[in-house]
C-alpha cells in the first residue's frame, strides 16, 4: 500500500513538473509570437500575444506590455497600466522593466517625479547589464541628479553602454572626450580615456 502511494505521489509530482515546464514553454512561445508581430508593427496582434504570455508570468512579455501602454503602441497610452506591468516584471528581476520604471520616475509619467527612485531602478538594471540603464546612469552622474556630479563615474557607465552599441552613450562619451581635448584636460575628473 505504501509503495503504491509513493509511486502515485511520484507520478503526480512529475506530472506537475511537466505541467509547469509546459506552461513556461507556452508563455515563452506566446512571447516570441508577440515579438514577431511587434517587429512587423502589427501592435494589435503583438499585444494579444504579449498579454497572454504576461498573464502566464513571462517577465519579458510583462515588460513589453508595459512599454506598449507607456508609448501607446496598439493600445491607448496609459501610464498607470504601464507601471502595473513594469512592476510585475521587476518583481522577477527583469532589467528592461527596471530601466523603464526608472524612466517613468525621472520623467514623472504616471508617478510622482522622483530622481532617487529613478536612480534606484536604473542602477538595478545597469548592474544587470542593461545598456539603456547604463546610459541613464551616465547622464545622472554627468548632470549630478540625485547623485554627486562625477565625470569619471559618468564615463564608466557611458563606456559600458557604448560597448553594447547604445548610440546615446556613444554620443555622450564622444562629447566628453571632445571637451577634454578642447579644454586641454581641464575636466581632470575624467580618468583614462582610452578607446571604447
Amino acid at each position: 500500500m505504501m509503495r503504491r502511494f509513493g509511486l502515485t505521489l511520484m507520478i503526480a509530482l512529475v506530472g506537475l513538473g511537466l505541467f509547469a515546464c509546459s506552461a513556461s514553454d507556452d508563455a515563452e512561445q506566446d512571447f516570441l509570437r508577440g515579438k514577431k508581430y511587434d517587429k512587423s508593427k502589427d501592435y494589435k496582434e503583438a499585444e494579444k500575444w504579449f498579454r497572454k504570455a504576461a498573464k502566464q508570468g513571462n517577465a519579458d512579455a510583462q515588460s513589453r506590455l508595459g512599454a506598449m501602454y507607456y508609448y501607446g503602441d496598439g493600445v491607448a497610452k496609459d501610464y498607470k497600466e504601464a507601471e502595473k506591468w513594469y512592476r510585475k516584471a521587476v518583481e522577477k528581476g527583469n532589467a528592461d522593466a527596471q530601466s523603464r520604471l526608472g524612466l517613468m520616475y525621472i520623467n514623472g509619467h504616471g508617478v510622482t517625479q522622483d530622481y532617487k527612485e529613478a536612480v534606484k531602478w536604473f542602477r538595478k538594471a545597469a548592474e544587470q547589464g542593461n545598456a539603456a540603464a547604463q546610459a541613464s546612469m551616465g547622464h545622472l552622474y554627468e548632470e549630478g541628479k540625485e547623485v554627486a556630479k562625477d565625470y569619471k563615474e559618468a564615463e564608466k557607465w557611458f563606456r559600458k553602454a557604448a560597448k553594447q552599441g547604445n548610440a546615446a552613450a556613444q554620443s555622450r562619451l564622444g562629447l566628453m572626450y571632445s571637451r577634454v581635448d578642447l579644454h586641454k584636460g581641464t575636466e581632470s575628473t575624467i580618468g583614462n580615456l582610452g578607446t571604447v
